[in-house]
């Protein structure tokens, strides 16, 4: 049987540009797609914390050390500059993999800096 994980996530990142007329995707400072293993041109879901907007579409590379998360083409239709969005991609493994496997979460600030990185998430509490 096949599982499917999520892979890793950049959490609570900022919208910097919202870019109706580029080729559609989204855009994400290099140094984001490193700490996640996000490879350019791979599935990606983004959730807009902002407005509940959920969505799919393909992860490009953006300057490194830049901060930017730019929703291209019609996925900019979803958002505006300063929205909050969840970014994940997940991974199909067996079982026995999925024993072993830990997600890379990557955490950033108001500016798309990492401010820290797991592999878990809390247990949510009553």
């Amino acid at each position: 049987m096949q599982l499917t994980l999520l892979k890793t996530k950049i959490h609570r990142a900022t919208v910097t540009h919202s870019e109706l007329n580029y080729e559609g995707s989204i855009a994400i400072d290099g140094d984001l797609l490193e700490a996640t293993g996000i490879r350019e041109f791979e599935q990606v879901n983004i959730w807009v914390v902002t407005n509940g907007a959920r969505f799919s579409t393909y992860a490009i590379r953006a300057e490194a050390g830049s901060g930017i998360i730019s929703l291209n083409g019609g996925a900019a239709r979803h958002v505006q500059v300063g929205d909050v969005v969840i970014i994940a991609a997940f991974a199909s493994m067996s079982e026995a993999e999925a024993d072993a496997f830990q997600p890379k979460l990557v955490y950033v600030d108001g500016n798309n800096r990492i401010t820290h990185t797991n592999h878990s998430i809390p247990t949510q509490a009553a």
